[in-house]
């Protein structure tokens, strides 16, 4: 991976009034901005992805994708918070000389929003062709073009929500619970938190599919079993996979962040909220999503002047935004063509 890296050397203001005293955006690009600078395309991550949006999102990016370095300036930063590089818990506080842990300050999507414009400042880049994100990639788009309704030409939200629910955040407080059930979680120590880690992972496994994906791809073939199942097997293996790659700390408030989600927080009622947007918009839900089901979708569309809804039929439930890139390709291709200039 390419992992850029920008030191914004001025002290960061939070939407709570808490402050980072400097910041570290890591980010990755590819292709080259041309000569209008009309071809920025930005990508706002979800929970544990990174800036490598051509590992994570293949088949819609990538080399002979929809969105390519051939035509395109894509652009990917880490967000505020995560394990990747970005100023995260794992980071040194100055003020102590060691990481925060569970002294970084809270944070929140305009938070993450936020950091998401300075790296588009210190890149030179005035207008956002389309921007683009699923999930909590998509909460913090939509507060990006809530706060900069000039700078973004093109919204596409997928599955995500204006606020987030208590069914959302219920299945968040229970994967925080799997973590402070591990008594290591807390302590002084990169590592802490692990097999917390791995119990929220499997927890958060069950809403991002559903009974109807679980139920084929996890049955067994005999009917002698009475221990040992493929399920079970899979929760497991999904949780390891999470804790090689990830950390507690970050789990925790990144989570924080999506808990306290809501566009209208400080602003006003939401269908107001939501007419500061001015970016041609498209937003797709996803018919077997349970974190996110499509009716937070079709809510958004309905209250976005001039958006598009697209409802697409997916087997993989939540998951199926990072899945279902042929038909998102499609839908999304339709979408770019429609609103293309001069059109």
């Amino acid at each position: 991976m390419n992992i850029k890296k920008y030191t914004y050397n001025k002290p960061f203001r939070l939407d709570n009034g808490a402050e980072l005293p400097h910041l570290e955006i890591a980010y990755q690009t590819y292709g080259k901005l041309n000569e209008k600078k009309d071809n920025v395309v930005w990508v706002c991550h979800a929970l544990t992805a990174n800036s490598d949006v051509f590992d994570w999102w293949k088949g819609l990016f990538g080399d002979n994708d929809l969105f390519n370095p051939k035509d395109h300036f894509i652009v990917c930063a880490n967000i505020l918070g995560s394990h990747y590089g970005t100023t995260s818990p794992l980071s040194t506080d100055p003020t102590a000389g060691e990481p925060y842990y569970l002294s970084f300050p809270r944070f929140n999507t305009r938070d993450m929003a936020g950091v998401q414009r300075i790296l588009a400042d210190h890149l030179g880049i005035s207008e956002i062709s389309v921007l683009i994100g699923g999930s909590l990639g998509g909460q913090q788009a939509m507060e990006w073009a809530i706060e900069q309704p000039a700078r973004i030409r093109r919204l596409i939200l997928i599955a995500t929500n204006a606020v987030h629910s208590p069914w959302g955040i219920a299945f968040n407080e229970s994967q925080r619970l799997a973590l402070s059930a591990d008594p290591t979680f807390g302590s002084k120590d990169p590592d802490a938190g692990k097999n917390g880690l791995k119990a929220a992972r499997s927890i958060a496994l069950l809403s991002y599919r559903n009974y109807d994906t679980y139920g084929i791809s996890q049955q067994e073939v005999t009917n002698d079993k009475t221990d040992d199942f493929k399920a079970s097997s899979y929760q497991n293996y999904q949780g390891e996979k999470l804790v090689k790659r990830f950390n507690a700390y970050s789990y925790w408030y990144l989570s924080k962040a999506m808990d306290s989600h809501n566009v209208a927080r400080g602003r006003g009622p939401v269908n107001e909220v939501f007419r500061q947007i001015k970016s041609q918009t498209l937003v797709i839900g996803i018919t077997s999503d349970l974190l996110f089901p499509p009716s937070e979708q079709r809510f958004i569309a309905e209250h976005i002047n001039g958006a598009e809804y697209v409802e697409i039929d997916s087997f993989y439930g939540h998951d199926g935004f990072l899945i279902e890139t042929e038909i998102l390709t499609k839908e999304i291709g339709n979408f770019l063509k429609s609103t293309a200039y001069g059109s």
